[in-house]
C-alpha cells in the first residue's frame, strides 16, 4: 500500500487536528533533546510554581495584615563598629551566590572542552561558594531565633513574618544544600574520568559526554535566580 504524502502547500487543518499537526511537525526537535536535560527543565518548571506560590502567599499575608510589618533594614542589620549596618549580611550572601553562578557557567564551558582539571576546580569552587551561602544563612537564622523570632511570633510586629521567613529561606536553603552535595558528587566523577571511560554508576552519561555538568548548571542557575526574587521581595520590599 502506498504511503500518503501530504503536500507542503496543503491547507493546515483546523481545530484539534491543527494543534496535533503542529506538535507532530516538531517531533524531530523533541527527539533530539537529551532526556536528562528535558527532565531537569520539567523539574525546574514545577519548582518555579512552588516558589511562586510561596512568594505570592508571602505578599498576600503582608498586604492583608493590619499589624505593622517588620522593617527588613532593621531586622537584618548587623552591629558593626558601634552602629547597625542594614542588610550587610544579605548583600554579601547575594554576592556570593551570584558569583557561584559565574563559576558554574565556566565549569560547564570547560566540561564540554573535556578539560577535567579546570572543570573539577570550578565545580568545587561553586560548591564552596554555595556552602558559604548556607553557612551565612545558618548564622542569620541563629541570630533571629536568638532575638525571639518564631514561626508564630516575632518582637517587631506581624506574626506572619516569622513563618514566611523560615518557610521561604528554608526551602531555598535546602535547594542550595542539595546542589552543593550533587556538585561535589559530580566533580568526583569528572575527576575519576567516569565520563571518559563510561564507568557504570549514577549520573554517568555516554562516553566523552559531559552533559551532566550542564544539567547541574541548569539547576544551580535556577537556584541563583530564585534567590534574586527572594532578595527583591523579602529583603528590599
Amino acid at each position: 500500500m502506498a504511503d500518503t504524502v501530504v503536500s507542503p502547500s496543503a491547507p493546515r487543518p483546523e481545530g484539534l487536528r491543527g494543534i496535533a499537526a503542529d506538535w507532530a511537525s516538531d517531533q524531530r526537535a523533541f527527539k533530539n533533546v537529551p532526556w536528562g536535560k528535558a527532565m531537569m527543565w520539567i523539574f525546574l518548571l514545577s519548582d518555579t510554581f512552588i516558589f511562586g506560590c510561596f512568594l505570592l502567599s508571602y505578599m498576600t499575608a503582608r498586604m492583608s495584615t493590619r499589624v505593622p510589618w517588620p522593617n527588613p533594614s532593621e531586622v537584618f542589620a548587623l552591629h558593626i563598629g558601634g552602629q547597625n549596618v542594614p542588610l550587610i549580611l544579605i548583600a554579601i550572601m547575594t554576592f556570593v551566590l551570584i558569583s557561584s553562578s559565574g563559576t558554574m557557567a565556566m565549569a560547564v564551558n570547560f566540561g564540554y572542552r573535556r578539560d577535567r582539571k579546570k572543570t573539577v576546580v570550578l565545580m568545587l569552587l561553586t560548591a564552596a561558594l554555595g556552602a558559604t551561602f548556607v553557612g551565612m544563612q545558618a548564622f542569620e537564622w541563629t541570630k533571629l531565633i536568638t532575638e525571639g523570632v518564631r514561626p508564630w511570633e516575632n518582637p517587631w510586629g506581624a506574626a506572619q513574618f516569622g513563618s514566611s521567613f523560615f518557610m521561604i529561606t528554608g526551602f531555598h536553603g535546602t535547594h542550595v544544600t542539595i546542589g552543593v552535595i550533587f556538585l561535589i558528587a559530580i566533580a568526583r566523577k569528572v575527576w575519576r574520568g567516569d565520563f571518559d571511560i563510561e564507568r557504570r554508576g549514577f549520573f554517568t552519561s555516554r562516553k566523552g559526554n559531559y552533559e551532566v555538568v550542564e544539567i547541574m548548571g541548569l539547576y544551580w542557575h535556577f537556584v541563583d535566580l530564585v534567590w534574586v526574587f527572594i532578595f527583591a521581595f523579602f529583603y528590599l520590599w
